[in-house]
């Protein structure tokens, strides 16, 4: 399997192309201290690394969710200097879920442009499966919340079954979770007027959210972790690199 540190170093020319911005834009979070800067190789050309990749992409969806350039810097430096490019994303898929739930109507063309790239009707119809897009009739009514996320999951090498079951699971115990805490907070809030029942909502909201996001993060990291522990053959005690005198 092909990790972070396997991947070749783009050149700024290359990171720009693949992150979908132009070079101008790379140079210009980089003056505004948003892009940590190059690893300098020969010829003084300088060398980026998937590191760069996830926090251009971490800058771009924050635009998407309408942040100010300010807003964006405050929010950056905020985060932990040595975040992993797996961290990165989980914090872009944080920013994504700020997302509102609007539905729009948009042609096949339109619904290509959304999604940043051809779209064939197995794709279509998988979107669909997953509640993001419905037809109506040449047109299809689109949850733009969902759309980048739908995307993304036409390109993850698991059977569409899984997904879905996988969705359903999500779906369930969230409700389960969102349903409990409701009860609690209403309890807590019971002989309060209104307007300190509306204040404290919105207080809670984004708390809860990155409270859910945030344990979730950790309970699947340390799932995967056992998962992949308990599928590795052990080691015979004492064994050393093939070869040694031990």
């Amino acid at each position: 399997m092909t990790t972070d540190a396997d991947e070749p170093p783009l050149t700024i020319d290359e990171l720009a192309a693949r992150a979908g911005v132009t070079v101008r834009t790379v140079r210009f979070y980089s003056s505004r201290g948003l892009l940590p800067p190059p690893v300098i190789g020969p010829r003084r050309v300088g060398h980026y690394g998937p590191e760069h990749l996830a926090r251009l992409a971490l800058i771009e969806e924050m635009q998407q969710q309408g942040m100010t350039l300010a807003a964006i810097e405050r929010h950056l430096r905020q985060l932990p200097p040595d975040l992993t490019p797996h961290d990165l994303a989980v914090q872009r898929a944080v920013v994504a879920s700020w997302a509102p739930e609007t539905v729009e109507t948009l042609t096949r063309a339109e619904l290509e442009q959304r999604a940043g790239r051809a779209l064939s009707d197995e794709d279509v119809e998988r979107l669909a499966a997953l509640n993001v897009v419905t037809a109506d009739g040449d047109a299809f009514r689109v949850d733009s919340g969902l759309l980048r996320l739908g995307v993304q999951l036409l390109d993850v090498p698991l059977s569409q079954e899984t997904v879905l079951a996988a969705r359903t699971a999500l779906i369930g115990h969230a409700r389960a979770a969102a349903h409990e805490l409701s009860a609690l907070l209403r309890g807590a809030v019971a002989e309060r007027d209104t307007e300190d029942v509306k204040s404290l909502s919105a207080h809670m909201h984004p708390l809860v959210v990155q409270a859910l996001l945030t344990v979730f993060q950790r309970s699947l990291r340390q799932e995967l972790r056992e998962w992949i522990g308990a599928g590795r053959p052990e080691e015979p005690r004492g064994a050393g690199p093939r070869g040694s005198s031990g």
